[in-house]
């Protein structure tokens, strides 16, 4: 989700920020990374739009709650790409591992080519 000065705290108060490169070997990751499995799932292919959020959201919960372990799917913001989602179900996630070093953020990126968000 992107902040907004609506949020009641502008992105540039939220620096400096560090980003940390993650290694993940996590099994039981539903795989919704074929627009057909969206569809069998009755999900329209993703757009960013915060009007699909709920369907979206609601196949994620149904997955947790099933055990899923996290989900892989198409990126609405940056076509061709995928998102992957971790479920935190605890503080700390077996399998997934901080890459130092992070890259600190003193201001905010320029935003990359081709993001449709």
């Amino acid at each position: 989700m992107r902040a907004t000065a609506e949020d009641g705290v502008p992105p540039s108060a939220r620096l400096p920020r560090d980003a940390w490169p993650l290694d993940v070997d996590v099994d039981g990751i539903a795989d919704l990374s074929a627009h057909d499995t969206l569809a069998d799932l009755g999900l329209p292919p993703i757009h960013p739009t915060q009007g699909q959020w709920p369907a979206y959201q609601a196949v994620g919960e149904d997955l947790w709650r099933v055990g899923a372990a996290g989900i892989l799917a198409p990126s609405a913001a940056h076509e061709g790409h995928q998102i992957l989602c971790v479920f935190r179900t605890a503080p700390a996630i077996p399998g997934v591992t901080e890459v130092p070093p992070p890259t600190t953020y003193e201001t905010i990126p320029v935003i990359p080519v081709g993001l449709r968000t």
